[in-house]
């Protein structure tokens, strides 16, 4: 019962993709709007500075404030040691 119902989940997913993919015309975009006027493109050096260092420093960034400013106590769970008589 499971196989024919990710089957039918399976042909559902591919039939609304390619329904999507047909519905949308990417030509159109190559059409210029009145009053367009795009900026000079990226280099490959800035593209990788804006999407791929800049989040990665604000992570670096964010993950270091979490560790600095925890207030939690220690998290490793304290064993008793028995005295020995």
């Amino acid at each position: 019962m499971d196989n024919k119902n990710a089957l039918r989940a399976g042909a559902l997913a591919a039939g609304t993709t390619l329904m999507m993919l047909l519905m949308s015309s990417p030509a159109l975009a190559l059409t210029r709007d009145d009053g367009d006027d795009p900026g000079p493109g990226l280099s490959v050096i800035e593209t990788l500075g804006l999407y791929v260092l800049c989040p990665l420093v604000l992570f670096a960034v964010i993950a270091g404030l979490v560790m600095v400013l925890d207030k939690s106590k220690d998290r490793a769970p304290k064993t008793k040691v028995k005295a020995e008589a």
